[in-house]
C-alpha cells in the first residue's frame, strides 16, 4: 500500500497486521481519485474508520489542507500517526482517537466542514454509514462536498442524503465504492 498520486507519490503506507483493519487497496484508491477529482486545491478531508489514514494521505498528496482521521483502535492511531510522519504530513492531519460517532461534534467544535468524507467501516457495521445523514443534518459538509462509501458490493446503500445524491457505485471484484454528490 502506498500513496498513489500527487506530492508524495509511491511513499509506502504502514497498515495494521491482521484482519481488524481493511486498508483500501491501492487500484482502488486510484479509481476512486480518478472519479471524484485527481487532484485538489485544498479543503479538508475527513476519514471516518482511518484504520492506516490511506485516504486522507491520498487527499493530502493531491492538494487537500487538511485531514481529520477518525480511529478508535489505539494501535492503528499509532500507525496512523507513523504514516504521517512518513510522509511529512503531521501538521496537516489531526487524528482523533474516538468513535466515528463522536466525528459530528469534534468538527462542530473544530469549526470544520468536510469537503471530502471518506466512510469505510467494518462491513458487517451496516449502521455506520447512517453518520453521513448526521454530517448532512449538522450542516458539515461544504458546498462542493464529495462523500466516499466504501462497503460491500452486496450491500444497497441509499440513491440520496438530503440533497448528496448518488452519481457513482463502481465495483472492483468484492468492493464497491458509492459516491455522492450534491
Amino acid at each position: 500500500m502506498r500513496v498513489v498520486s500527487g506530492s508524495r507519490k509511491g511513499i509506502p503506507l504502514k497498515s495494521l497486521p491482521g484482519t481488524n483493519t481493511r486498508p483500501t487497496s491501492d487500484k482502488v484508491k486510484e479509481s476512486v481519485f480518478n472519479i471524484i477529482g485527481p487532484y485538489f486545491d485544498g479543503g479538508t478531508a475527513v476519514e471516518l474508520f482511518g484504520g492506516s489514514g490511506s485516504l486522507s494521505f491520498e487527499a493530502l498528496s493531491r492538494g487537500a489542507d487538511e485531514a481529520f482521521v477518525f480511529e478508535k483502535n489505539a494501535k492503528a492511531c499509532a500507525i496512523i500517526q507513523a504514516n504521517a510522519e512518513k510522509c511529512r504530513f503531521t501538521e496537516e492531519v489531526h487524528i482523533q482517537r474516538a468513535d466515528a460517532r463522536h466525528a459530528v461534534k469534534v468538527l462542530q467544535a473544530a469549526g470544520a466542514k468536510a469537503d471530502l468524507l471518506f466512510i469505510d467501516p467494518p462491513y458487517a457495521e451496516t449502521k455506520f454509514y447512517d453518520l453521513v445523514q448526521e454530517f448532512v443534518e449538522a450542516d458539515l459538509l461544504s458546498e462542493g462536498a464529495i462523500i466516499v462509501c466504501e462497503h460491500e458490493k452486496q450491500l444497497a446503500l441509499p440513491d440520496a442524503y438530503g440533497l448528496y445524491r448518488k452519481i457513482k457505485s463502481p465495483v472492483y471484484g468484492n468492493v464497491a465504492i458509492t459516491i455522492y454528490e450534491k
